[in-house]
């Protein structure tokens, strides 16, 4: 008898099939086709900590969950028959004019999520033709994001206790070319993030059996985080020498300015050369104020639900902004955005242009630059689907007429 096997008949296709140029198993991002789908590749593949780090709100997360609620009650009024042959996305902000009506918005920390979140973000944001708001709580230095990527990069401030090294902050952003300044003006003092708090999540980790166990069954994410280092906060941490706090919030707890006024905003406003947008705004009564002050923009927002537990949804308020304004302000909006449809009711409501934040972490959890640049492209798909059936052949053809509150 021959020493030689014989050669099954079965895998000689096989093996041809495996062989192939370019064959390369379905990424797991690949599979998905919504936020929602991102959302789970995320959950499944970051440890718990870091998943509920971004997923969580504050308090019992009801304005988390009113935030979902409010934009599932705004109702689309389809229009027909209109030529919508031929459909444009492209919207102006500040002079310039950007591909689609998002922008991927501040979020600390990208890292936690994929090694150089922060450039991951940026990039994909560049290469989509949208602007990437870099917030000061990242993972990344400024000089990093701004070399990241092609595209127009904004900056997000904390205004802190030491308002020298806010207006540092201002400055450096402006020799780097940051191109527009979002102060943020809705943490006062953080929120109670209890998720954070239960699981224990610190920056620099620390681990117990329970988190161990945890991150053991994550070996992708550990794997990259043994071979990238462990994130931090970088501006934070230049700033003021952090090292390690028990929570997130316990760093920003010492350091955030609870006596940020109009007075100072206007300060700030004098010293940035460029487009200076308020960031965190959920009281229209502020906008006469927020007029007065010279600032060019605002972002309605609550915070992503991450703050004030109970508060108003940002679509339920974006309209009385609208009527406040009459014009003399862009607005941007941002909390619970999670699809093109969600984007476009924004829009017609008033909205110039809608931030994401959780939506783009859980693509970048799930596959670093790859999985957002196609976030981004769903998100491209779901607007475009919306305007065709809405009759909208451009962005500013959307209006108040094609919604109905319910």
């Amino acid at each position: 008898m021959s020493s030689k096997r014989s050669k099954s008949p079965f895998l000689s296709p096989l093996n041809t099939f495996l062989s192939c140029p370019g064959f390369q198993p379905m990424a797991r991002y690949e599979k998905a086709h919504c936020i929602e789908d991102f959302r789970r590749i995320a959950q499944s593949s970051l440890p718990k900590m870091v998943f509920d780090f971004i997923d969580g709100g504050s308090g019992m997360e009801a304005t988390l969950r009113e935030n979902r609620a409010a934009l599932d009650r705004v109702k689309l009024v389809a229009s027909a028959p209109v030529n919508v042959a031929t459909r444009d996305q492209s919207v102006t902000l500040f002079g310039q004019t950007y591909a689609m009506p998002l922008i991927i918005g501040p979020t600390g920390l990208v890292s936690v999520a994929w090694p150089q979140g922060e450039l991951v973000l940026a990039r994909a944001a560049g290469k989509a033709g949208i602007p990437y708001v870099m917030s000061t709580a990242a993972s990344a230095t400024m000089e990093d994001v701004a070399r990241a990527g092609d595209g127009r990069k904004w900056f997000q401030l904390y205004a802190f206790r030491d308002r020298e090294i806010s207006k540092a902050m201002v400055r450096k952003a402006a020799s780097l070319d940051f191109e527009v300044i979002e102060i943020a003006v809705d943490n006062p003092i953080p929120g109670t993030r209890l998720r954070d708090s239960r699981n224990g999540f610190s920056i620099p980790f620390k681990w117990t059996p329970g988190k161990l166990w945890n991150v053991a069954t994550r070996p992708g994410w550990l794997w990259r985080m043994m071979r990238n280092g462990a994130p931090k906060m970088e501006l934070l941490s230049e700033a003021f020498g952090l090292q390690e706090a028990p929570t997130i919030a316990a760093v920003l707890q010492k350091q955030l300015d609870p006596g940020v006024d109009w007075d100072y905003i206007r300060e700030l406003r004098d010293l940035w050369p460029r487009a200076f947008v308020v960031k965190g705004m959920l009281d229209p009564s502020h906008v006469e104020a927020a007029v007065a002050s010279g600032v060019d923009g605002v972002v309605i927002s609550n915070h992503g639900g991450r703050q004030l537990d109970g508060a108003a949804s940002s679509i339920e308020m974006l309209p009385e902004f609208v009527a406040a304004a009459a014009g003399r302000l862009t607005m941007l909006i941002d909390s619970g955005f999670r699809t093109g449809t969600d984007i476009v009711k924004a829009l017609a409501l008033g909205a110039h242009s809608v931030q994401v934040g959780r939506p783009t972490l859980f693509a970048a959890a799930s596959g670093g630059q790859p999985a957002v640049e196609r976030a981004l492209a769903v998100l491209r798909n779901e607007i475009d689907i919306a305007q065709a059936l809405l009759g909208a052949a451009a962005i500013s053809d959307l209006n108040p007429s094609h919604v109905r509150f319910r």
